[in-house]
């Protein structure tokens, strides 16, 4: 996102100069507006110069007011940022000559404090009235990049509890009557999840766990409803049937497949390019949730609010885990596409001492040299052909599917084992040859870090999955 910002705003040209500092005013600007965290100025500089090599810095100004820029780049004239520069920057050049300049006539300093108060009143106008039409269009302007609700999302499987086993005073229809209830509770959250809406999933589970709205009387007009008779327990039944071993197995199933579910409509394809509108939204859902959850199961007993907490933490921890694999695709995405790079990548990775490599790492892999030698040719020539990010993800993938092969050939611990040391293997070759590039100052480190990254994110990705195969569950119960 912040590279497709920055060349969607600024390009390449000589002979023109940009100060470093309102560049970097007008990316924090960008991140406010979509909610990310900015990079420090010295990483935005080395994101910068990845984007756009050959830029070169110069100090311009009179002495005592001079500063840095950078040389050969521009916005372009389409973008926006034009009109920005030529209103906030000379705010903030207000700003920075009142914090320095205490001695400002008190006329000139009102005039700097009516003009800070109007702007900060503009932008405190110009947020609301976003976020509002945020909430609104978020769903619409979205919904090519989200999935289909899957058809097994709250098809649980059939609960068996024999008369014998029940609780005391609780009857089968008790029992049939809770299932419905979970059932249409858990189609309601997949229905505010597929339309985006976060800030109702609260109050949802507050109203099913702790308020017990169970009457279709009691209802929003969204809630799904049922027939009015089946619908009526007992806040002691309710619990008493919660402290059921078979009912809360049930609840754990039914909570994996409903939360890979959701991991399906909101991130279908991790490397596909999502706005930082979406992006934002499920990191914000990811952020708050445990806390919703932990809010709304107080009372309930222990062991539901056990594994609705786990359940809750593991979907939490895999949206914050992909969104973050889905933001380094698209920065990794521009380096692959630059030609220049590309090239100074490939004689960069030609210098490396591959045999040393391959010495200090048998110690502790016992890889075949010929693996590590096919798989070396292999990069070089997928990175010759200037090969799209799409197309790396089929070499990753079929390099976890020559090393790992079929679900079916182990049975599922020696699959997670082999899995396991792969991963190992894997990262520490990786590391070597990061080190080498390092030791060498490799013109393009940074590119390959980059690739790094996300290349080792990728292969948990995909053996995440694997893994998850074999023992016939969701990723969501794996973790």
């Amino acid at each position: 996102m912040k590279v497709q910002w920055l060349r969607d705003n600024y390009e390449q040209t000589e002979g023109v100069s940009l100060p470093r500092s309102s560049l970097y005013i007008n990316y924090q600007a960008h991140c406010e507006q979509c909610n990310l965290d900015p990079m420090n100025p010295a990483s935005f500089g080395k994101l910068i110069r990845s984007i756009f090599p050959g830029l070169r810095t110069r100090r311009l100004g009179t002495r005592g007011h001079s500063q840095y820029h950078y040389y050969g780049i521009r916005i372009k004239p389409t973008s926006s940022l034009r009109d920005f520069d030529d209103r906030g920057l000379k705010m903030e050049h207000l700003r920075h000559r009142r914090q320095h300049h205490p001695s400002m006539p008190p006329h000139h300093q009102n005039i700097s404090d009516e003009m800070d108060s109007t702007n900060d009143s503009m932008a405190e106008g110009n947020n609301n009235s976003s976020c509002n039409n945020s909430a609104t269009n978020l769903t619409q302007n979205n919904q090519d990049f989200l999935g289909a609700v899957p058809d097994r999302a709250t098809h649980f499987e059939p609960l068996d509890i024999q008369l014998e086993d029940l609780p005391d005073g609780c009857t089968l229809d008790n029992i049939s009557t809770f299932v419905s209830l979970f059932k249409n509770h858990c189609k309601y959250f997949m229905k505010l999840v597929s339309k985006l809406q976060f800030s109702k999933i609260e109050a949802l589970w507050i109203s099913f766990w702790k308020n017990l709205k169970q009457d279709e009387n009691e209802n929003d007009g969204d809630m799904p409803t049922g027939d009015k008779s089946k619908c009526q327990l007992s806040k002691e039944m309710f619990y008493s049937i919660c402290q059921h071993r078979r009912i809360q197995q049930f609840i754990r199933h039914a909570e994996h497949i409903l939360y890979q579910a959701v991991v399906h409509v909101l991130l279908p394809d991790v490397l596909k390019p999502i706005p930082c509108s979406l992006t934002q939204s499920i990191r914000n859902f990811a952020k708050h949730m445990e806390g919703w959850m932990k809010n709304a199961l107080s009372g309930v007993p222990q062991e539901i609010l056990n594994i609705k907490m786990q359940a809750a933490c593991a979907l939490a921890q895999i949206l914050r885990r992909y969104t973050s694999l889905n933001h380094l695709a698209q920065a990794a995405r521009a380096v692959l596409l630059n030609q220049v790079q590309i090239n100074q990548m490939l004689a960069d990775i030609n210098r490396i001492d591959f045999d040393n490599v391959q010495d200090q790492a048998s110690v502790v892999c016992h890889c075949e040299d010929t693996t590590i030698t096919d798989l070396l040719a292999d990069f070089k020539l997928v990175l010759q052909q200037q090969a799209a990010l799409e197309d790396w993800a089929s070499w990753l993938k079929d390099v976890v599917d020559r090393f790992l092969g079929s679900t079916a050939t182990l049975n599922s611990s020696d699959f997670s084992s082999s899995a396991d040391q792969f991963l190992l293997k894997w990262s520490y070759y990786s590391s070597l040859i990061i080190r080498d590039l390092t030791l060498r100052s490799a013109a393009s480190f940074g590119s390959f870090h980059l690739i790094n990254l996300l290349f080792n994110e990728y292969m948990y990705y995909l053996v995440e999955h694997k893994v998850a195969e074999s023992f016939g569950h969701t990723c969501i119960a794996g973790m």
